[in-house]
C-alpha cells in the first residue's frame, strides 16, 4: 500500500494505492529502465562575462542601433534567440545605455556613465 497526502491547488488530497507484488515488480522495472534526467548545462562564468563584454562592445562601436537590429546582432553573437534576448534586456538596464522611443522599435544608444 502507498499513501499520498498533500494538496492540489487549494484542494486537500489523501490517496491510497494498493499494489500487489506484480505491480511493485513492474513499477520497479519501470524505474530502473527510465533514463535519469541530467542537470542542464550552465555556461561558465568566464564565457558569460566575455559574451556580455562583446555585447557592450557591439553597441559601443555602433553608437546607436534600433532594437530589432541590436537583437539580431546579439542573437548572432550569443548563438541563439533566448541568449540574445537576455543580453538585450541586460543592455536595456545598463547605466551605459539609453533607450529612446524610435517609432516601431526602441533605439539603443551607448553613453558613457
Amino acid at each position: 500500500m502507498l499513501r499520498i497526502r498533500g494538496t492540489v491547488g487549494d484542494l486537500p488530497v489523501d490517496l491510497t494505492l494498493e499494489l500487489d507484488d506484480g505491480d511493485w515488480a513492474r513499477l520497479g522495472a519501470q524505474l530502473q529502465a527510465a533514463p535519469v534526467p541530467t542537470a542542464p548545462t550552465v555556461a561558465p562564468v568566464k564565457q558569460t562575462d566575455d559574451l556580455w563584454q562583446k555585447a557592450q562592445d557591439l553597441l559601443r562601436k555602433a553608437g546607436q542601433l534600433s532594437g530589432l537590429e541590436l537583437l539580431d546582432q546579439l542573437e548572432g553573437l550569443a548563438g541563439d534567440a533566448a541568449s540574445g534576448k537576455r543580453l538585450l534586456v541586460r543592455l536595456r538596464h545598463s547605466a551605459n545605455v539609453k533607450v529612446a522611443s524610435g517609432g516601431d522599435t526602441p533605439l539603443y544608444r551607448w553613453v558613457e556613465a
